[in-house]
């Protein structure tokens, strides 16, 4: 079955996985130990941007490497609370045994991103990674989605970037690429969908019918 694109470039947290919950955990598990505090999911995802190791280093001063340590251990030792979104393995698979290529785009670091796709199963699914740690602007900028697309020696037309955020769609535009959001795990729903609206999808179903075309 000939599909609308020749790849595509998946955001990961949020839009691949459910791992939101386990990333405050992980951050709250440090921010406990060392600082004495727990952060609400709303003051940790203000935070994002930069990578996780980034972000303690930024925060946690002379105890950043201790802290970065007992994040990963944490993050990995408890990753059973993350999982799949529905119907994910299965759109994967899809695209896979249609002859389409499969990217990873994402703002956290490679270290967790690596510990994610390989617990939850799709790691060898992922063609090529690009995360925080290997750009030099991340999210909103589309540094990222040119480097994927120069990997791959595809053309902006042929691509399609799949996310769950507004950096996700800035990213995209910004290399020229089209973009499908996804609102299954979504933190910004409306202004996602005030900026795509035409491309907005609630069920990785939804997505494949739209790929299939």
């Amino acid at each position: 079955m000939p599909l609308k694109y020749s790849l595509y470039i998946f955001d990961i947290d949020g839009t691949l996985t459910s791992t939101n919950q386990l990333i405050f955990d992980s951050f709250n598990h440090i921010n406990e130990k060392y600082l004495g505090k727990t952060l609400t999911p709303e003051e940790i995802i203000s935070l994002f941007g930069p990578t996780e190791e980034e972000i303690i280093v930024e925060l946690f001063g002379e105890n950043a490497e201790k802290a970065i340590t007992d994040y990963f251990i944490y993050y990995k030792d408890n990753h059973n609370i993350a999982s799949l979104h529905e119907g994910i393995d299965a759109l994967l698979n899809f695209i896979i045994n249609n002859g389409g290529r499969i990217a990873a785009f994402t703002g956290k670091g490679r270290r967790s991103a690596e510990i994610t796709l390989g617990e939850l199963g799709i790691f060898d699914k992922v063609e090529f990674l690009i995360s925080g740690d290997d750009v030099t602007k991340k999210k909103p900028s589309g540094e990222g989605i040119f480097k994927i697309l120069d990997y791959f020696n595809i053309a902006p037309e042929k691509a399609l970037m799949i996310g769950d955020s507004i950096s996700d769609i800035k990213a995209a535009r910004e290399a020229g690429v089209d973009v499908a959001s996804v609102i299954w795990d979504c933190y910004s729903i409306d202004i996602v969908t005030q900026m795509n609206g035409n491309n907005l999808f609630s069920s990785a179903k939804e997505l494949q019918s739209f790929i299939e075309r």
